[in-house]
């Protein structure tokens, strides 16, 4: 049964190396666009956009200036010790989409049937080994009652705040290294109050203008310059399309940023701009009336009628909005990076077709590329096919071979994590499934992508159409693969595609 054994982990081998060089044969595009669901853009008449994140991009400088102006609020305003100053923003830390833990001041990826990844739990800068979150959580799944709210909040008993914003990530950061200064030095510490005051901190850079004043200050620095922001909205205009703004920036701060990266006559594009709407309270609060923000950024409180093309709106509501603009339903698409507070509601409640900005898809997508992954990931799911059909197999020699597997299957796993993300790895997947952000990003957004300029390599009617992804009661079974005489791999190239 040894030799056996062996032999038939040495035919998978042999099988899997064969296979890799057709896989590379067909790579997928990073500068793609994703289907959720079945869409026409010829269906689609008037585009909606935000602005962080969407229709510009910042450098990698803008999250150290947040992690920086947060850490010194804490110090100066909330009086926390001046050590922390010592800590500096990490880039390569944290991942969108995580989950924290405000009462056990835990850190964590949780995938789309509320377990969490072990392995990736971390208190301050430092993992959580498996056996002691498997005894704090009873196990490794987190009921629905603990998990964060519809927007991702921890609020009324969840104990969950899951991070969605890209601007987030300075934020898990930061929390994560005030943790581990109290306990490296041993200070006893209330984690919600630190939640809190890093929360506040962090909301302060921005409603404190702190964000804004340095980006207008040395705008080359902050702000991606990207000219295909202007060929995006200009094939659109070129065709006719209706197209708005709505953002929860300021003024001043939108249209220095456009200026920047569209040009001065960038209002002449848009049909409708809305700053400070408040998103997500914009899709549902129906008592705020709009405000328009004359040249010198003054608002006046003349009651509004009818929201006219080159003027600057604040506040306000959606359901005004639609009244005063008659834009309903699946004639509308709307883009934005935050997957509750811009694509929710607008696809829950209103009917109009949503896409989500995911910057991290592209190089995600090129990692899965490299030779290494595909090589890693199909002789990972090849070895966990052998577990699965040669586990019939009791005695105690077949058993103690496939305990070596199962450790091999678990230190290939790390090395999966490892090529994304040596903390939390993928943004899209746990070991196996979905992550909890993937879920959401599925029900939400009918096209995602890595930024608007995807929109450039597809003609205004092109449908897209959601790939089908075969269910599991739909796959030939591994093991009925392996009990052939000859060792194939059921659909392994879209497998590897799609992870």
């Amino acid at each position: 049964m040894k030799s056996y054994l062996w032999s038939r982990y040495k035919e998978a081998k042999r099988v899997t190396k064969e296979l890799v060089p057709s896989i590379m044969s067909n790579m997928l595009n990073p500068d793609a666009i994703f289907s959720n669901n079945e869409m026409s853009l010829s269906d689609i008449e008037i585009y909606g956009f935000d602005y962080d994140y969407t229709l510009v991009f910042y450098s990698k400088h803008l999250h150290t200036l947040i992690f920086n102006a947060a850490r010194d609020l804490l110090i100066n305003e909330h009086r926390y010790p001046a050590e922390i100053r010592k800590y500096d923003y990490d880039p390569n830390f944290a991942i969108r989409g995580l989950h924290y833990d405000v009462h056990r001041a835990l850190l964590m990826k949780i995938d789309a049937f509320h377990y969490i990844q072990l392995g990736t739990v971390y208190r301050g800068l430092s993992v959580v080994p498996d056996e002691e979150v498997i005894a704090m959580y009873d196990g490794s799944h987190v009921p629905l009652e603990q998990m964060s709210d519809f927007y991702g909040k921890s609020s009324q008993g969840n104990t969950m705040k899951q991070f969605m914003d890209i601007f987030s990530l300075p934020e898990m950061t930061l929390l994560s290294c005030v943790n581990e200064y109290f306990l490296k030095n041993n200070i006893d510490y209330e984690p919600v109050h630190l939640y809190k005051d890093v929360k506040d901190s962090i909301r302060d850079v921005h409603i404190k203008g702190i964000m804004y004043r340095a980006i207008e200050a040395d705008i080359e620095k902050y702000i991606c310059y990207a000219e295909q922001t202007r060929a995006v909205l200009a094939k659109l205009a070129d065709h006719g399309k209706k197209m708005f703004l709505i953002t929860n920036s300021p003024s001043s701060f939108v249209d220095k940023g456009m200026k920047f990266i569209v040009g001065k006559d960038w209002r002449d594009l848009f049909d409708v701009v809305i700053v400070q709407a408040d998103k997500p309270n914009f899709f549902n609060d129906k008592r705020r009336p709009f405000r328009k923000v004359n040249e010198r950024g003054v608002l006046l409180w003349d009651k509004i009628h009818k929201l006219q093309k080159g003027q600057i709106y604040k506040q306000g509501n959606l359901y005004e909005f639609l009244k005063l603009t008659g834009w309903r339903g699946s004639k509308v698409l709307y883009f934005g990076d935050h997957i509750y507070s811009d694509l929710a509601d607008l696809t829950l409640k209103h009917g109009w077709r949503t896409g989500a900005i995911i910057p991290e898809l592209r190089s995600e997508i090129k990692i899965m590329n490299t030779e290494k992954y595909i090589q890693t990931m199909t002789w990972l799911q090849t070895l966990t096919g052998l577990l699965e059909h040669m586990q019939v197999h009791r005695d105690p020699d077949s058993q103690m071979i496939l305990e070596e597997w199962k450790k091999e299957r678990k230190e290939m796993r790390e090395m999966n994590r490892n090529f994304f993300n040596a903390q939390f790895g993928s943004l899209f997947r746990t070991d196996e499934n979905p992550t909890y952000f993937l879920r959401r990003l599925s029900r939400f957004a009918d096209i995602y992508m890595a930024s608007l300029s995807c929109l450039l390599n597809y003609e205004p009617d092109y449908t897209f159409y959601p790939r089908r992804t075969p269910l599991q009661h739909e796959l030939p079974g591994w093991s009925d693969q392996l009990c052939t005489g000859t060792f194939r791999i059921p659909f392994l190239q879209e497998t590897v595609q799609i992870k």
